[in-house]
């Protein structure tokens, strides 16, 4: 218990029933705090999104394994609505680690990322880390970042090719 929690209920037995009331309100309101603090979620907000139509979907990956090539197997996923050429996706419940995301603009809705000859996107990409890949899509390596818990804030920008 905080040392400002103890000052409380030790003025409050001098103030009697009314101030045990008021402390109790008190804990309990600061408890919910410290909760949604401690809540492990990643939150990516994506920009960059040429416009509204269809959604961004998202994908958390922890290994070099199927990033970003193949969502299905991440061990998160995310979609969101475009508002102004922006989205945000969450991630909840997640363990410290290492991870990366991947994510695109799937302008006509149809859950899959579609391609141009030779596997060139037709939609807005990205990655953690504004990461870019060279004749593929960007590595596991370069998209990486450390998550210990507790709440974080990533931005993406979609890229078209």
């Amino acid at each position: 218990m905080s040392k400002r929690m103890t000052n409380c209920f030790v003025s409050a037995l001098s103030i009697g029933r009314m101030g045990i009331i008021v402390c109790i309100l008190l804990a309990g309101s600061v408890m919910g705090q410290s909760g949604t603090r401690q809540e492990n979620a990643i939150q990516v907000h994506i920009d960059g999104l040429r416009n509204d139509s269809g959604q961004v979907l998202c994908a958390l990956f922890s290994s070099t394994r199927d990033f970003p090539k193949k969502p299905e197997n991440a061990v998160a996923h995310a979609n969101s609505t475009i508002v102004h050429g922006q989205a945000t996706c969450e991630f909840q419940i997640i363990p410290s680690g290492t991870y990366a995301v991947s994510v695109f603009h799937d302008e006509n809705s149809n859950g899959k990322l579609d391609t141009k000859f030779m596997g060139i996107p037709r939609e807005g990409v990205g990655a953690s880390n504004d990461a870019k890949g060279r004749f593929g899509p960007p590595k596991f390596s370069a998209a990486a970042f450390q998550y210990s818990g507790g709440r974080m804030t990533l931005k993406i920008t979609i890229n078209y090719l």
